[in-house]
């Protein structure tokens, strides 16, 4: 076991084809780290899969061994802002389900996107804002309702990729408890500075997402594999106030020792230390 692992969350992605979330926690736990975050992905965490008995079984293990810093949905299948209503509905069915599912586990909070442009042809921009206001209207109360919070994520592929856009609309929407995640490759991908993103999106910020990517190919890589600017990100997620652990958001069919690799690098970077302090 590693000391610098207990410094950083793990995001599940990379193990949602080999495993169980029951047997990836324990996975992780077993490794030193100091948080989780699950995928919900079918055969690996879903709600219509779980009875009960399950559920509880997966939460007290998170609270003994592996803290649930969060739920995240499989936002390349789901669109809450598409132009189909049935899609529409489809999704938001979804999140309910993942929204409660957060409150029985206990997780301090669900990840969605705000919804997925055509490339080609857009829908009008305050269409969508609309379609994503009403979603919003049935699942911010609920997370509330279930102890959990919502966090919205900046996403190349979404309508809202930029800190700008995703702050200008979630503020417009007037709901305090709905809180931002800011993906640093996302933000790079894009060519947002991350350390400009994480300023501006600071007063709603409760998690921050590392992996690597390159601005030419969208990649979540382990850290060290493509150019994201690391230099001045722990001074300025000081500078922030941000207090939670940095989350590993890998893509790899070697999560464990790129996952552990990454660390490295991060901790190198002073990474680590934003999460010593809490």
């Amino acid at each position: 076991m590693t000391s610098i692992h207990a410094g950083f969350g793990v995001n599940t992605y990379s193990y949602t084809f080999s495993g169980s979330a029951l047997e990836t926690v324990t996975r992780l736990a077993d490794q030193g780290y100091g948080g989780v975050e699950l995928m919900f992905f079918p055969g690996h965490l879903w709600p219509a899969d779980l009875s009960a008995s399950e559920l509880k079984r997966l939460r007290n293990l998170c609270e003994q061994r592996l803290r649930l810093v969060a739920v995240n949905m499989p936002n390349i299948d789901m669109n809450v802002a598409a132009a189909v209503e049935d899609m529409r509905s489809l999704t938001l069915d979804l999140l309910v389900q993942f929204v409660r599912c957060a409150g029985e586990l206990g997780a301090g909070g669900i990840i969605i996107g705000p919804g997925k442009p055509n490339p080609l042809f857009p829908m009008p921009r305050d269409r969508m804002i609309g379609h994503f206001y009403r979603a919003l209207d049935i699942l911010a109360p609920l997370a509330r309702e279930v102890g959990t919070r919502l966090l919205i994520e900046n996403m190349p592929f979404a309508f809202l990729p930029d800190a700008d856009a995703l702050m200008a609309i979630v503020d417009g929407y007037g709901d305090a408890s709905i809180r931002v995640i800011y993906d640093v490759a996302n933000a790079h991908f894009i060519g947002e500075a991350p350390a400009d993103g994480l300023r501006r999106v600071r007063n709603r910020l409760s998690l921050v997402h590392f992996s690597d990517t390159t601005r030419q190919v969208y990649k979540h890589d382990p850290v060290g594999c493509g150019d994201v600017p690391l230099a001045g990100l722990a001074e300025v997620m000081t500078e922030v106030g941000y207090r939670d652990l940095p989350m590993l958001e890998v893509i790899s069919h070697s999560p464990d020792a790129d996952i552990a690799e990454s660390c490295r690098r991060l901790t190198e970077a002073g990474l680590g230390q934003t999460a010593a302090r809490k």
